[in-house]
């Protein structure tokens, strides 16, 4: 499958709210929470605003639509750590998913973010460090 990974414009912000929602964890045989739901304070922080000094986003399309994307901010948000340490978003669209796609969008924003001189980035409750080359570990 062809696709390409790139830095989101200015003028496609608005398509992350979309894939906030896309990043619920959602259990199997649970239904789906309204879309509403990503209004919420709570999530808001991931996306309002979105364009700062430290807001990132690449995102992966395919045959020119986005699919997917993945998005880091540094943001006082659950287990915020400090304000050198973004925290990471990423979601693709339930169709796209588990064909190597979040793989790819994770590797691109990790070089993206080592190159900008990140060390390390939040993830969920975790925190990764970027290492010399090029790998990631998952600090205990």
């Amino acid at each position: 499958m062809e696709y390409r990974i790139r830095e989101i414009k200015e003028s496609e912000y608005s398509i992350l709210p979309d894939f906030l929602y896309e990043a619920i964890f959602i259990p199997e045989g649970t239904e789906k929470p309204p879309k509403s739901i990503i209004e919420q304070p709570e999530l808001q922080v991931y996306i309002a605003d979105f364009g700062k000094s430290d807001d990132w986003c690449l995102v992966v399309e395919i045959k020119e639509k986005i699919v997917g994307a993945v998005w880091v901010r540094i943001m006082n948000d659950y287990g915020h750590i400090d304000n050198k340490i973004p925290s990471l978003a990423i979601s693709l669209y339930e169709e796209y998913r588990h064909l190597g796609l979040g793989t790819s969008l994770m590797k691109e924003m990790l070089q993206f973010l080592k190159d900008k001189g990140y060390k390390q980035i939040k993830l969920k409750n975790r925190m990764v460090t970027i290492c010399h080359d090029d790998s990631f570990l998952l600090d205990q």
